[in-house]
């Protein structure tokens, strides 16, 4: 007969006992489950994975190379190794399971979890990201977990695994070289964090770097760095720190080089306007499906920081230097798609014009703003 977990938790929770084997097999002697030396062992250890780290997920977040965790209920619990989602063979007994591990993790970043506040979104002490949403707003109690990467990569070693062509990667060296203004774009889970920190890498020792982020995901290797890392209002809807206020702090910490880790609301407005007061060589990235696209994805974040319309693209132009889209095919490979300029008509309208654009196998198309990229190349 299956031990039900719930039952000998609710026996080990009435009688106030820890979950040790003497406790343990006392506990199955009363609910009437057979008591062998196996069977208190294996209970024990289902147990303390329940309470300790991610529980049943541990294992797949061990996994060489993963990137996402995702439990859709009980029954369903997929992975991401680098080459799209795929279902493992975790389960969880009830979506009642799912629940306490997700309020657990909550806890301990010290983050409500309830009916009354039914989602949340937190960084965990190891760096991994977890957002949870109960089963009162979803259906079934949904776990997103995005694993930190585990190593730094190199742009040679872009090259190596066909990331990223030769000739490319000379050309972002040129654009950090040249305190060129960056934007990285990209679809969720194309790589867009893990090329920036890349391109961190390459900033001169003697700079100093402020990074501003929503949840702390950067970690590129330099040897001054200083991290500031926003904060969601509380339960009494205090206390939570913005990325504009961030933005605004981290002017004032003397940084050579500005970085937000993600553009995506009225922090832009900060963002170019330190990009326009001298402070060159800044970085961030922005969700868009194209190079060409992150004009109208800086349109719709600029009005949320009040800037008109042609505010926000005479900004843009002159603080923004180059786009760099990266993309994550249908295979899950990543790699650096295009490098564009953002160039304002007649009407004084930004639009992306393509400079270099790479496809299969890392041919390079030089496209009609490469002449602009001059002083970088």
């Amino acid at each position: 007969m299956a031990i039900d977990l719930d039952e000998v938790r609710a026996r080990l929770s009435a009688l106030g006992l820890p979950a040790r084997p003497a406790e343990v097999a006392e506990a199955l002697a009363w609910l009437g489950y057979v008591v062998s030396d196996a069977s208190v062992l294996e209970t024990v250890d289902a147990l303390r994975r329940e309470s300790q780290g991610a529980g049943p997920l541990e294992e797949l977040l061990r996994l060489p190379g993963v990137t996402d965790v995702l439990v859709n209920g009980a029954s369903e619990v997929w992975v991401d190794r680098g080459g799209g989602l795929e279902l493992s063979g975790v389960r969880f007994e009830s979506d009642e399971a799912v629940r306490r591990l997700a309020v657990r993790l909550a806890a301990l970043v010290g983050r409500r979890l309830d009916d009354a506040s039914p989602f949340v979104d937190a960084r965990l002490p190891d760096g991994t990201r977890v957002h949870a949403v109960l089963a009162c707003i979803a259906g079934r109690t949904c776990l997103s977990l995005r694993v930190p990467a585990r190593v730094r990569f190199t742009l040679e070693e872009w090259v190596a695994r066909g990331s990223l062509s030769a000739s490319g990667a000379r050309l972002l060296r040129g654009l950090v070289a040249g305190r060129a203004a960056l934007l990285v774009s990209g679809g969720t889970g194309s790589g867009k964090t893990t090329l920036l920190a890349t391109l961190l890498g390459l900033v001169p020792a003697s700079e100093r770097m402020v990074v501003v982020e929503d949840s702390r995901e950067l970690n590129p290797d330099h040897p001054h760095v200083v991290h500031l890392e926003g904060r969601t209002a509380n339960a009494e809807r205090v206390g939570g720190v913005t990325l504009t206020d961030l933005v605004r702090n981290a002017l004032r910490m003397r940084p050579d080089r500005l970085v937000v880790g993600e553009v995506r609301g009225a922090e832009l407005a900060d963002l170019l306007a330190a990009l326009n007061t001298g402070h060159e060589g800044g970085c961030g990235t922005v969700h868009a499906n194209s190079a060409g696209a992150v004009p109208a994805r800086l349109e719709a974040l600029g009005a949320l920081g009040g800037l008109s319309r042609h505010a926000l693209h005479a900004q843009a132009a002159a603080g923004l230097d180059a786009v760099v889209h990266v993309r994550r095919d249908r295979s899950g490979r990543r790699f650096v798609e295009q490098v564009a300029v953002l160039v304002a008509g007649t009407d004084g309208l930004v639009s992306a014009v393509p400079a270099a654009t790479w496809g299969v196998g890392g041919l390079e198309e030089r496209g009609p703003a490469w002449a602009l990229l001059g002083r970088w190349t």
